[in-house]
């Protein structure tokens, strides 16, 4: 059998979030250690909060995400605030008589999740009256112009023992791309190619004009703006729109 549960878990073995290895990791703990406050809207598992905590983060931290195997996974730690909600929902977050959040993140491509313009609408109104005055929202998209989806196919399996001892394949396929939307499968398989799972997302790739737009329309003013983890700036190349947006 392969649960929701062991789905959750190989997404740890898959992507696990360490400084020390992986520059965007590096980022955002960098950030979210110089906060005061810090909301992780579509936390997964929770693992960027738990290094917070783990090295010393001594402020509010919270973590929501819709999907509850991931959350189970997360509240492994009780010193972290856990909710099963989207972004667009919040606004739970912030308690009454007390200031809003000094960041919001949406790490791992998360905001990618936020395929209409009323999801990402809502969405972005919804952490901005979470945030403090002044506080600010970092995240990244992959920049439609690299075409990152193109990789996305079972020639580019990688194989992975899960953390039960299980040799597996993980692959993609994509199924359709229109309008800036990448709709996408994602199969996990044994080794002898028994398909264990099989999970279909999408994905929205936006312009750089356009998150510009929908940010300002939201009250948000972008403070910084990279092209990739090491700071370089946005170009006609790059394959990162990395983004740093300040409550206006």
């Amino acid at each position: 059998m392969y649960s929701d549960a062991d789905d959750a878990a190989l997404y740890d073995v898959l992507y696990p979030w360490d400084p020390g290895r992986f520059p965007a990791s590096r980022f955002y703990t960098g950030l979210v250690m110089a906060a005061d406050s810090v909301l992780d809207a579509g936390c997964g598992t929770g693992a960027m909060l738990h290094l917070a905590r783990e090295q010393g983060h001594p402020g509010r931290l919270v973590g929501l995400d819709p999907d509850p195997a991931a959350l189970a996974r997360a509240r492994r730690r009780a010193d972290i605030e856990w909710l099963q909600a989207t972004a667009a929902s919040a606004r739970q977050a912030r308690r009454a008589g007390q200031p809003g959040f000094s960041l919001a993140t949406m790490t791992s491509h998360a905001f990618q999740c936020l395929v209409t313009d009323e999801e990402l609408r809502e969405s972005l109104a919804a952490l901005r009256d979470v945030l403090a005055d002044g506080g600010r929202l970092a995240f990244e998209t992959c920049h439609p112009q690299a075409r990152a989806w193109l990789s996305w196919n079972p020639a580019h399996a990688v194989d992975v023992v899960d953390s039960a001892g299980r040799a597996l394949r993980v692959w993609h396929e994509v199924e359709s791309v229109s309008d800036g939307v990448v709709t996408f499968t994602g199969t996990t398989a044994s080794q002898d190619g028994t398909v264990l799972r099989v999970g279909r997302e999408h994905l929205r790739f936006l312009e750089p004009g356009a998150l510009a737009a929908l940010l300002a329309e939201a009250g948000f003013q972008v403070e910084a703006q990279y092209g990739d983890w090491d700071g370089e700036p946005l170009t006609g190349t790059s394959r990162e729109i990395i983004t740093i947006a300040r409550r206006s």
